[in-house]
C-alpha cells in the first residue's frame, strides 16, 4: 500500500460521506519530500482536523512512519475543504 492509499483509507474511516473524500499526490520540488492532498467537505472538516489539530497530526506521524519504512521521504499531508 503507498502512502497515498493509506492516507485515503484513514480520512474514509474517519468522515461519514466517503465518497466525498479525494486525496492525491502531487510533485513536490524537493525529491524526497511526498505532497499529498486531502479534500473533504466542509462538514467534515472539524472531523479530519480533530480539536487542536491532533487528529490531522496523528495521520501525519502514521503515513510518515509507513513513508520512513517504505522509501525515507519526507510527508507533507495539506487539507483542504470543497
Amino acid at each position: 500500500m503507498n502512502l497515498v492509499e493509506l492516507t485515503e483509507l484513514i480520512i474514509k474511516k474517519l468522515v461519514i460521506d466517503s465518497d466525498s473524500v479525494s486525496v492525491k499526490e502531487f510533485e513536490s520540488d524537493d525529491e524526497n519530500t511526498v505532497l499529498i492532498e486531502v479534500m473533504v467537505s466542509s462538514d467534515e472538516m472539524a472531523k479530519v482536523i480533530g480539536h487542536a489539530g491532533k487528529t490531522i497530526n496523528a495521520i501525519r506521524t502514521i503515513v510518515q512512519a509507513a513513508s520512513f519504512n517504505h522509501d525515507n521521504k519526507l510527508v507533507k499531508i495539506n487539507v483542504d475543504s470543497y
